[in-house]
């Protein structure tokens, strides 16, 4: 299907959020540790980006670690750490030579300094580059985020009659990205685990049983495939209502 999806540009999501999930249960489901599985699914994540650039995708955000992730075991958040300053070594070049532009969304204050150093100059590095917005959420959560915006608001001086919704999402992490059209959950959960919780209001949502490591090209093609057969409304009634 990946080959063959066809769909005119009107149709298709400009920004793509995914909820990259299902990483341990894959693989336990296979004899192997936890951390076996967040490796594949890093692996996984460069098919998705090339087939992104594919489908003609311009942003694409993705779900790394959130603020609740902290209270996992600690030598699995250890080796998460690890495991991200690992792909940022092995793939930055490449990222970069593709066209990459690498953002990050979320709070960078409870990284390492060596990591948060290297997530810097990756998104220094790719500024410029514009086939793909990649924006890594990675120490975020949607409520955070909020509170964060709240804040900042208030440090400036904004006074109640002056916010909105425009000034409130130009105080969001994503400030510049328009809101994701299409939100993509792996591994079959019905939650939307403070991920873009203001964003995603009005997004499309698909949710398939597939573990990430295994959400291949083909079932990025379902997921936008589905997307392109949907009647987005935004609280409004759909045209054929009057037909």
């Amino acid at each position: 299907m990946g080959e063959n999806l066809q769909a005119p540009p009107e149709k298709m999501p400009r920004h793509v959020a995914i909820i990259m999930d299902g990483n341990g249960r894959w693989a336990l489901s296979r004899g192997l540790p936890r951390l076996a599985g967040h490796r594949a699914g890093t692996e996984n994540l460069r098919r998705v980006i090339r087939a992104s650039v594919e489908f003609g995708v311009e942003y694409l955000t993705i779900y790394a670690f959130s603020t609740e992730n902290w209270g996992r075991p600690a030598a699995e958040v250890k080796g998460l750490m690890y495991i991200f300053e690992e792909v940022i070594d092995r793939e930055l070049d490449e990222l970069h030579q593709e066209g990459v532009q690498l953002r990050h969304i979320g709070r960078l204050e409870k990284l390492s300094p060596k990591l948060r150093k290297k997530v810097l100059a990756a998104i220094d590095l790719t500024k410029d580059n514009q086939r793909l917005i990649l924006n890594i959420a990675f120490n975020y959560g949607g409520r955070d985020e909020i509170v964060y915006a709240v804040q900042n608001m208030l440090r400036d001086g904004i006074s109640p009659d002056e916010v909105n919704i425009e000034l409130v999402s130009q105080y969001l992490f994503t400030a510049g990205t328009p809101d994701p059209d299409l939100v993509i959950r792996t591994s079959g959960e019905l939650r939307t685990s403070n991920f873009l919780i203001w964003q995603s209001a009005y997004a499309e949502w698909y949710i398939t049983p597939t573990f990430w490591p295994d959400f291949d090209q083909e079932e990025f093609a379902k997921a936008l495939e589905t997307y392109t057969q949907r009647d987005r409304r935004f609280g409004g009634v759909s045209d054929e209502f009057y037909e």
